[in-house]
């Protein structure tokens, strides 16, 4: 008998989750004006995604080690090359209360890795939210001012989180 999820499990629950959420906040965030801050590129799947869904958003993507697949770069100047801990901050301040959704795909499968951004995320990126925005993540993380919001149905419980910035916040 299984006890344990395998890893190519877990990567389905959190890609299927990650799916059923965009879907969910796509339709949320119609009327809402503001850039994306997608923190992570990887290979890129997620920022096609993006762009393909939220056509007339700026999305400023964050990443250290840029080797996305082809056709999947974002172009100059909405790809913030580095280290998000000192970039991130910079466009914060910038942008401060007027992103839409923040979506932070910075998980892996270290422990220590996970509990080190899970402390820099809810540290730096919620001030730049609008009241009201939205954060997505594949880190269950702790958002002073942010309510936890249900999964749409289609989406495994724990493999991703949407956080709302409560519309009276202002940090």
């Amino acid at each position: 008998m299984q006890t344990e999820l395998s890893m190519l499990d877990k990567f389905y629950f959190r890609l299927r989750s990650q799916h059923a959420c965009f879907a969910w906040l796509f339709e949320e965030m119609q009327q809402m004006p503001g850039p994306v801050f997608e923190l992570g590129l990887g290979k890129g799947r997620t920022y096609d995604h993006l762009r393909r869904n939220q056509p007339d958003r700026e999305i400023y993507v964050f990443e250290r080690d840029v080797r996305p697949m082809e056709g999947c770069l974002p172009p100059d100047p909405y790809l913030v090359r580095g280290d998000i801990e000192v970039n991130l901050p910079l466009y914060v301040s910038r942008f401060a209360g007027k992103v839409a959704l923040v979506h932070s795909d910075v998980g892996d499968i270290s422990a220590e890795h996970n509990r080190m951004m899970s402390e820099l995320v809810p540290r730096i990126a919620p001030p730049a939210l609008m009241p009201g925005g939205y954060l997505l993540s594949d880190l269950n993380l702790e958002l002073p001012g942010f309510e936890r919001l249900p999964l749409p149905p289609e989406a495994v419980p724990d493999r991703y989180f949407i956080y709302r910035k409560s519309p009276a916040a202002n940090s």
